[in-house]
């Protein structure tokens, strides 16, 4: 891939990923930016040791724009946009709405000064990372080659936020649909390089520290093992990976992708595991659309292992999971998914297997 790194208006950096021969990249953003103002901070909950972040500024982000102002589309004379280029490959910039920023100022203390609640300034940083320029495009239909630029930009990434002061954990995700929540409808995720450890990742980390304490194996190297000798949820498979409906699945459609080597995370994928998660991934994407007959709202959350700790605990995978039940029908989190973390499915993992493969 051709890297080249640039600034925008308000100093903030985009990388553009582009295939070789792809023209110079030397626009300039022409846009009169005030600098961008973080006010974050992470408060821990004392009653269950999980940190919250707090990021009120971004109340004002953009919500919804037309089309012909889509803020992640390239310039056109007279539209600028984030991206100075009237075209691009893949492009990654700095959020200009980060609910975690570099430059966050303040010092560790306590809520009201009274020692019960720490707090400390949210330190860390928030990417947009543009699939493709076609606005009207989706992952799912990217080609191989495409989502293969795609892995090298969040391995360039990973790597990159990895080296940030403070930053304890990188995740890349995609949020996709308005059923998600999604404000921008420009095919894009992003990256959170978070100043401490997730709760879910702890959690696994647990689990699979347990686990490999008793059985010297590494736990999810075992469940794939076993969804593989099974079959009976396996959705897609590869020479390097296997993706499959795992068997305590919580959402109506619910598929991890899984690498067959254990990784810590995105840069430690050779090259044909890139490739290959390319065609697996395309081929899951693909189902996940023809389910319903309509463009799937989901989200989809690599795991990786944290930065500076644990790495030996860590598979990297890739989970994908979506609110709709039905075509028209949403799962909504009430009761004893939101207020007891006790999650009930409506449908079991084989079913919800059995339905993708058959709209493939």
């Amino acid at each position: 891939m051709k890297r080249t790194v640039r600034h925008l208006a308000d100093g903030r950096e985009i990388i553009y990923f582009d295939q070789p021969g792809a023209p110079d990249r030397v626009a300039e953003d022409t846009r009169d930016l005030p600098p961008v103002s973080a006010a974050s901070e992470i408060r821990l909950d004392p009653l269950t040791g999980e940190w919250v972040a707090m990021a009120a500024h971004r109340q004002t982000r953009t919500y919804k724009p037309p089309a012909d102002l889509c803020p992640l589309c390239p310039s056109k004379p007279g539209k600028p946009s984030e991206i100075p280029e009237s075209d691009y490959d893949v492009v990654v910039f700095e959020n200009r709405f980060p609910s975690f920023a570099e430059d966050v100022v303040g010092e560790p203390s306590t809520v009201d000064g009274l020692g019960l609640v720490p707090v400390r300034p949210g330190r860390g940083r928030c990417e947009v990372v543009c699939f493709t320029s076609d606005h009207d495009g989706a992952f799912s239909r990217l080609s191989a080659k495409q989502v293969r630029a795609v892995v090298d930009a969040w391995s360039d990434r990973t790597a990159a936020l990895s080296e940030v002061p403070g930053v304890e954990q990188v995740f890349p995700f995609e949020n996709r649909g308005e059923e998600i929540g999604v404000t921008l409808s420009h095919p894009h995720g992003q990256i959170y390089g978070y100043p401490f450890v997730t709760p879910k990742t702890e959690r696994m980390l647990d689990v699979a520290r347990a686990y490999q304490a008793d059985h010297g194996r590494p736990v999810l190297g075992d469940v794939l093992a076993a969804e593989q000798k099974s079959g009976a949820r396996v959705v897609a498979s590869g020479e390097h990976w296997t993706a499959y409906v795992p068997p305590a699945a919580r959402w109506p459609i619910e598929v991890h992708v899984v690498p067959h080597r254990q990784v810590p995370d995105i840069p430690a994928l050779t090259d044909a595991e890139r490739d290959d998660f390319a065609d697996v991934y395309l081929d899951v994407l693909r189902r996940c659309d023809a389910l319903y007959d309509r463009p799937l709202p989901y989200i989809a959350a690599w795991h990786q292992a944290p930065v500076r700790r644990d790495r030996e605990l860590g598979w990297l995978h890739l989970e994908l999971f979506s609110v709709l039940r039905a075509k028209d029908k949403l799962k909504y989190l009430a009761g004893s998914e939101s207020g007891m973390a006790v999650w009930v499915n409506d449908a079991t993992p084989e079913q919800i297997a059995e339905r993708l493969r058959a709209a493939g």
